[in-house]
């Protein structure tokens, strides 16, 4: 028998539940792929950062002038001999102009002559090291501002799915809402059911089964009610009432959608555990029709009402309805036997 799944996959708000030890190769392919890095640490993390790139570079060209007017002599040599950089006379004016030159601001008290091709090109290799520190920090944080997390925080799941008859069929249920003003185009639900099973061996595996869906393609203007029929292709097809609650899966949903705003895509996930899945149980009513408008109440949004459901499993049930079935269907046949072998013996008799 498998083990009780003990820990969650996914947490309620998305975040996975899931540690990486001994990555091989871990900070190098964080320093390769150091746009996407810089995009998803935090930001006092990436301020740091930022901070550090201008301050270290003002700090090594400083260093450079400072090595230079040191190798030309400036630093103790008369006003008469032309300087290479004018008024730099210890590493602190090194510094000073190595911050004038790469902000541009331009206060000319400082300034390189034409004494040292050396500090000319020096200044301009500042002068472009400048553009693509520039370039990298502004592409880096707008891209993170445009980041599709905090819009994926707005989208909202419900807590609790739900287990209930919808048209005699077993079904289960969750919500999905979008409180903002500005709507997403479309977007696309999908569901998994993850399940830890032990091979022959007595090792742990994690299977994938996806749920298939009534409603998968929606347009989140209202919450809507996403369904999963429990037919015989659901792997929730043989769990009754207690079953279910004993089991260890855990359903992940995802929810990928383009926002209006932006025209980015975006996704939501959240999860499911048995315990937060409750049976013989239907969502409250959110959207009300009035005379101009649609009216959606959000704190019915979590609510449920306990309704009538078979504590049976959706086999069990899909058996009992066939079995009724050939019962009625033998009552009819015998009713008309019945009803032929009167008559036949009405005529006989007549």
């Amino acid at each position: 028998e498998a083990k009780r799944l003990q820990r969650r996959f996914l947490h309620k708000d998305g975040s996975c539940n899931v540690y990486f030890k001994h990555i091989f190769g871990e900070w190098e392919s964080y320093v390769v792929d150091i746009f996407t890095t810089l995009v998803d640490i935090k930001w006092r993390h990436m301020f740091v950062i930022f901070s550090l790139s201008y301050v270290l570079s003002w700090l090594l060209f400083g260093l450079v002038f400072w090595l230079i007017a040191l190798q030309h002599g400036d630093l103790f040599s008369d006003e008469e001999v032309t300087p290479c950089v004018a008024n730099v006379h210890s590493f602190t004016g090194a510094f000073l102009f190595s911050l004038e030159t790469q902000t541009t601001i331009g206060y000319g008290y400082r300034c390189v002559t034409e004494e040292c091709s050396l500090a000319i090109l020096m200044v301009i290799l500042q002068s472009v090291l400048s553009c693509i520190i520039d370039t990298f920090i502004i592409g880096a944080a707008l891209a993170k501002m445009a980041t599709a997390r905090k819009r994926a925080q707005t989208i909202r799941f419900s807590y609790y799915a739900v287990v209930g008859l919808r048209d005699d069929k077993f079904c289960l249920m969750w919500r999905i809402g979008d409180f903002r003003p500005n709507h997403m185009v479309e977007g696309s639900v999908r569901a998994q059911l993850l399940r830890y099973k032990e091979d022959k061996e007595g090792r742990m595996t994690m299977e994938y089964r996806d749920l298939k869906l009534l409603n998968d393609q929606i347009i989140l203007v209202t919450p809507v009610t996403v369904v999963h029929e429990i037919d015989s292709d659901s792997p929730l097809y043989g769990l009754d009432r207690k079953a279910l609650a004993k089991d260890n899966f855990e359903i992940l949903v995802t929810f990928v959608y383009t926002g209006d705003s932006t025209g980015t895509s975006h996704q939501s996930r959240s999860s499911y555990v048995p315990r937060e899945i409750l049976w013989g149980h239907r969502f409250n009513d959110v959207l009300h029709v009035k005379k101009k408008y649609y009216k959606v109440d959000c704190l019915q949004f979590e609510e449920t009402t306990e309704v009538y459901a078979p504590h049976c499993s959706a086999m069990q049930l899909e058996q009992k309805e066939r079995e009724w079935n050939r019962t009625e269907k033998t009552r009819e046949k015998q009713a008309e036997k019945s009803a032929l072998e009167i008559k036949y013996s009405q005529k006989s008799l007549s």
